[in-house]
């Protein structure tokens, strides 16, 4: 049967490799094709200076880590004079990434060397003080016990910091990566001011293997809900290929009623004023559009007074679309004002404007149709908002009534009064320019590019009376800018398109033509499906794009997409130039959040007239190759899991069908599940996909349809990926066989002396040294020589005996078999040379040495296919150990080999496998298919795939735990005097 069967598991596992390979690609491509990065290299000069006083009388751990102090060569002194800021890396992380941040705002507050720039003179504000911890790039995001020493480090050296300032003076703590989670743990003090995390995964582990990092985001949780706090969490988006940006949004307050008074802020890259560019995980410490930005944000901290300061400033230079605007007030227009009316139907168009000049634009008409006021402002302000080097122009919107005092304007008795406009949207748009990529490779925006939008709904005309105008104050010296204001009266354009219409072959979006120099178009789409998983393509099309002379508009078209407060991007519309729409609102294993919904996005079009550059229509398709790139990134740990319960599905239908007969070998059990139960459970992980379960169970996806076919697409592979680490073990054993034959092997399931010595001496360098994953390790290699040496045990390979390709055992062996390979060897024998009065004598002993060499053989063969099934296993769990050993050999090669190793001395974790080991090595006889073993023992092979369904994704250390408890169970059952075996009637 299998070797009929042969090819057919061969195209699957060739057919499981070209797709992981195909989502491997795609996942490296997604980087470039959704969201590329635009950032500026960074310089500086930098030095470090080693605390020699943070030493062991602080804590124990001085010993294994460092604290250094950051000194800009020429611009700063060697001594601590300002307010002390803390960085902390992340995994695998040091504490020289410090040095572009420190830089920047060292560069920012001085001028020049020893002289204070302009913008701080005269405010009683000090430098930064940039302190930096270095964990000898340790591997916290894999092991909770690193994680624990960091946080206990981290908090000795605030308490170390602040002894060199004077009293109360508290700390602002930067946190890159997992250094974001040790910081957040620190926030039980009352020493921190405030924290700025860069590309922290607070909502969801990058490495789900070890429960300890759990509990550490548990107590985090509690601290980000209910901690007062100012936090500020950057994401890098898309562009971020080491962490899910998902997991980089911070969760919603405890209490719903706290959101005001509790400051928690998330902010993308694409978001963020100035950068508008999704920025690499390790990029994000040195992206100059980042760094100078949370350098003047810590800088402005440093003169805050209150949480609310801190609030206010934390959104003034790490911002999206949220600003603290001060409230509108009324305003006093001087008499020399000099004044000019726009005609009705007109917009406002200033291009490179000059002197002074209020222009005031009628609004009566319009009033009826409750118009948004819209106006840019290019290279300038409108107060408070402004690109940080911009020209001296500023534009600053009123409401005004009456009549202006103006030789051009009839005069009334009412003289003109009018209020600031207050902003339903005022924010800094990218600029990009035309027929170049948008953000530029290696560059991105300069400080100087912007756009600034204000809108302003109005109010309906009854709600007045008299005269009222828009006026804008326009004050310019000729430099470079422009001003584009007028009244948008385009009804919101609302689509019911969802997920399912364009799978099932696109959707389009029709749009009015403008009829005006300025456009703002409004789109909403409630049904959407937005999901960090799935990547739309829009493609913009300008049906009259051949029919028109070509202009270059003062904006060409810009589009936005929001579909999370925190997150933004923009992209230039071009006819027919596919863009990549992509969120990270909603995502596997992330709970939802009240900003976060599943369904529904917005999009604005702005653009500053018709022409060739007007867009018409938008089509929507499913852009499947990041699509499928975005899911290789988010279901490794799945993967691996699943394929721990497809080999505990075949270990259950072996030992269940050992009951009745001969144990299958592992070809068989392939093969018997492929033909058989895999069928069945295709269709059957579909409809679990489709069940509302919590985002911490299964696909995470909270039995959302479109993402149902992932569960028997994922099925599939991980059944491939089984079946060709079976030949993967197997090209391993079959060099092995050959050592196996040198060394004896024993018969024996007694607890001997030197098995009870070894087992104790074991216990003791776990308990002692070495983590329990290294002797996990040390049990597979054993195991791996078991399964390799059995090959030499007969002359005559009984099926399944040789482990290579070519003779993977497929069948169990009848008696008859037996009995005739052992013809030859008891041909010449004594025992033919006998008296006939003897031969019946000689031929019961000769029958009963047959049987005896049979039934060896048969034994032989049950515990080899026993014995791989097992070592099939434990090669499946061995990614879940593997990441912990990886930080024990970092540790020891970074901090000594003498460095202690918290954490992972449980021996008992281990222990069931050191036993099967041993005592597989010594026995030629099923171990825990036969006997007291009982015939229930299988289920418990159920219970771990289910476990490793349903729980794995999300806490892949479940599977280790309840595999191990189950082999305890079947170790415990096999050894005890107690029968477990199910009667049978006579």
């Amino acid at each position: 049967m299998s070797s009929s069967h042969t090819p057919f598991i061969s195209a699957l596992v060739i057919f499981s490799l070209i797709l992981v390979y195909t989502c491997y690609y795609a996942a490296n491509d997604v980087c470039r094709a959704v969201s590329p990065q635009g950032c500026r290299m960074s310089w500086m000069s930098p030095s470090y200076v080693l605390q020699h006083e943070f030493n062991s009388s602080w804590t124990p751990l001085a010993n294994r880590y460092s604290l250094w102090l950051y000194r800009e060569v020429g611009w700063e002194h060697d001594q601590a004079m300002g307010i002390p800021v803390l960085f902390i890396p992340g995994n695998a992380g040091s504490s020289r990434q410090v040095r572009s941040i420190a830089s920047s705002a060292a560069r920012q507050y001085f001028s020049s060397p020893s002289v204070i720039s302009s913008d701080f003179a005269g405010r009683e504000m000090k430098p930064l003080d940039f302190f930096a911890v270095d964990f000898n790039e340790d591997l916290s995001a894999f092991h909770g016990p690193t994680l624990e020493s960091q946080i206990e480090y981290s908090s000795a050296a605030i308490r170390h910091i602040l002894s060199h300032y004077p009293r109360h003076t508290r700390i602002v703590v930067m946190g890159h990566s997992m250094g974001g989670i040790v910081g957040t743990a620190l926030l039980a003090s009352n020493d921190i001011s405030a924290l700025i995390t860069m590309s922290t995964p607070h909502t969801l582990p990058p490495a789900r293997f070890d429960a300890r990092v759990d509990e550490i985001y548990r107590r985090n949780t509690a601290l980000l809900a209910n901690n007062p706090t100012p936090i500020v969490s950057i994401c890098g988006g898309a562009t971020d290929m080491m962490i899910p940006s998902e997991s980089c949004i911070l969760p919603d307050p405890g209490d719903a009623n706290l959101e005001d008074s509790v400051y928690r802020r998330t902010v993308f890259t694409s978001a963020l004023e100035g950068a508008w560019t999704g920025v690499g995980h390790r990029e994000m410490v040195w992206c100059h559009q980042v760094r100078w930005r949370v350098a003047r944000a810590a800088l402005e901290l440093g003169g805050a007074k209150s949480n609310t300061d801190m609030a206010i400033i934390l959104d003034g230079w790490l911002n999206g679309d949220s600003h603290h605007l001060p409230p509108a007030t009324a305003v006093g227009i001087p008499e020399a004002t000099t004044y000019e009316t726009i005609p009705e139907d007109m917009d406002l168009v200033l291009n490179k404007p000059t002197g002074s000049r209020m222009y005031l634009l009628p609004i009566q008409r319009t009033l009826d149709a409750n118009a948004t006021f819209v106006m840019f402002v290019s290279r300038g302000s409108i107060p408070p908002i402004a690109p940080q080097h911009s020209a001296r122009l500023q534009a600053s919107p009123y409401f005004c009534r009456g009549h202006p005092t103006s030789p051009t304007v009839q005069q009334s008795s009412e003289p003109l009064s009018c209020v600031a406009l207050e902003p339903d949207i005022q924010k800094l748009l990218p600029s990009p320019i035309p027929g170049k990529p948008f953000p530029a490779p290696d560059e991105g925006s300069d400080e100087s590019e912007g756009v600034v939008l204000f809108e302003a709904t109005l109010a309906p005309r009854s709600v007045y009376a008299g005269d009222t105008w828009i006026g804008v104050d326009v004050n310019a010296v000729g430099e470079d800018g422009w001003v584009l204001g007028g009244f948008d009266m385009t009804q919101t354009i609302q689509s019911d398109i969802g997920a399912f219409d364009i799978l099932a072959g696109g959707a389009n979006i029709l749009l009015r033509p403008a009829e005006q120099r300025l456009v703002r178009r409004h789109i909403i789409l409630p049904e959407l499906l937005s999901n960090a998983l799935l990547i739309y393509t829009l493609t913009p099309r300008s049906l009259d794009s051949t029919s028109c002379a070509p202009t270059r508009p003062l904006l060409p078209p810009l589009l936005v997409h929001k579909s999370h407060p925190a997150e933004t991007h923009y992209y230039r519309l071009e006819h027919n130039k596919p863009i990549a729409l992509h969120t990270h609102a909603s995502a596997p294993y992330i709970p939802l959040s009240r900003s976060s919904p599943s369904y529904g996005a917005e999009l604005w079009i702005y653009s500053s007239g018709f022409g060739c550059e007007d867009i018409n229509e938008l089509s929507l398709t499913i852009d499947w190759w990041s699509t499928i790139g975005r899911v290789g990134t988010r279901y490794p740990a799945t993967l691996i899991c699943w394929s721990v319960s497809v080999v505990a599905l075949l270990m259950f239908y072996a030992w269940r069908d050992s009951r009745k007969g001969p144990m299958p070998s592992v070809q068989q059990s392939l093969v018997t599940f492929i033909c058989g139960p895999m069928l069945k459970l295709l269709a059957t992980t579909f409809f679990v996909a489709l069940l509302p379960l919590g985002p911490s169970y299964y696909l995470g996806t909270r039995g959302e349809p479109v993402f149902g076919i992932l569960a028997p697409i994922l099925l599939v592979i991980a059944t491939g990926l089984v079946s060709a680490s079976w030949w993967l073990i197997l090209l391993i054993m079959w060099p092995l066989r050959f050592l196996g034959r040198l060394l004896p092997r024993y018969n024996d399931l007694g607890v001997s002396r030197s098995t009870v010595v070894s087992m104790i001496f074991i216990s003791l360098l776990v308990f002692l040294f070495v983590p329990w994953q290294v002797a996990f390790i040390g049990c597979w290699l054993i195991h791996l020589h078991t399964c390799a040496s059995s090959a030499h045990v007969h002359r005559k390979p009984y099926p399944g005996s040789v482990p290579s390709l070519k003779s993977t055992p497929t069948e169990s062996l009848p008696l008859r078999e037996y009995f005739g390979s052992r013809e030859e060897e008891t041909h010449d024998t004594g025992i033919n040379n006998v008296e006939p009065s003897d031969a019946p004598e000689i031929q019961d002993l000769r029958r009963d040495q047959d049987f005896a060499l049979a039934t060896d053989v048969l034994d032989a063969n049950e515990a080899y296919h026993e014995n791989t099934h097992i070592l099939l296993l434990m090669t499946w769990l061995l990614p879940l150990t593997i990441p912990v050993l990886a930080v024990w050999v970092r540790t020891l090669m970074t901090a000594g080999y003498t460095t202690p190793f918290n954490g992972d001395h449980n021996v008992f974790k281990v222990a069931p496998f050191l036993v099967l080991a041993d005592c597989a090595d010594r026995s030629r006889s099923p171990l825990i298919s036969r006997g007291n073993a009982g015939s229930f023992i299988h289920w418990g092979y159920l219970i771990v795939a289910c476990v490793s369904f349903l729980l794995g994704s999300r806490e892949a250390y479940r599977v280790f735990d309840v595999a191990s408890l189950h082999l305890a169970c079947a170790l415990l059952a096999r050894f005890s005097p107690v029968r477990f075996t199910r009667r049978t009637a006579e």
